[in-house]
């Protein structure tokens, strides 16, 4: 009789102690479910903010690049220099408009019912494709020193050759310095962090990235 009392006792205890398990491990799926949801709206909306901003920037962009357009087909190629600046300038604003519309594309397509490893897929490429044109932006930068001069200017001599043109060398080597070095390798350098999270564009990303690699870390702890 005693030992059938402490059988059933033992199996009261791990039935009671399986239910407890079963709770617990529910409400730490409620819980991860909820974290999740919150997660990703804040993922979503700096996302949401970012597509908004790459909005403006194409309208803005066109608009800047018609006017470009209209300046070289003004000036009739009477002075290259000048032509030759304005148009440079003008395809790497092209080129940027291109990658915000791409970038908003990629921005849509990410759907937060999918898995979270899919969402940050997208988000990798997006801020792969974000280092690339911001380095690839920063290429402009000597044109903005050379749409002034002129075949006059140079002839001067003195002017140009003291002043202008070792300004100009100055942003090509500075240039050319920012390509190779605003890489993700070094994104623990202080003035290159500066540098590349000083606009919305991979500020927004890496943030949203973040978000979600919080629930990731939460669901291997469960």
């Amino acid at each position: 009789m005693e030992d059938l009392e402490l059988k059933n006792l033992w199996f009261s205890y791990e039935k009671k102690l399986a239910d407890a398990q079963l709770l617990n491990a529910q409400s730490w799926a409620l819980n991860l479910r909820c974290f999740a949801e919150i997660q990703q709206k804040k993922a979503a909306s700096k996302l949401r903010a970012l597509a908004i901003h790459n909005v403006f920037a194409v309208l803005l962009g066109i608009v800047w690049v018609l006017f470009l357009g209209v300046l070289v087909w003004g000036n009739g190629f009477v002075n290259p220099y000048f032509c030759v600046s304005v148009a440079a300038i003008a395809l790497f604003s092209l080129y940027a408009v291109i990658v915000y519309i791409r970038h908003t594309a990629i921005i849509n397509s990410i759907d937060y019912n999918e898995s979270v490893v899919a969402a940050q897929e997208k988000l990798a490429r997006l801020q792969t494709s974000t280092f690339r044109s911001i380095r690839v932006l920063w290429l402009q930068m000597p044109f903005y020193t050379t749409f002034w001069w002129s075949p006059e200017f140079i002839s001067t001599g003195a002017s140009f050759w003291l002043i202008s043109f070792p300004i100009t060398l100055l942003f090509v080597v500075l240039a050319v310095y920012l390509y190779r070095n605003l890489r993700v390798e070094n994104m623990h350098k202080k003035w290159v962090r500066a540098i590349m999270m000083a606009g919305p564009e991979l500020r927004n990303v890496v943030r949203s990235m973040a978000f979600l690699e919080e629930i990731e870390l939460l669901r291997k702890d469960v």
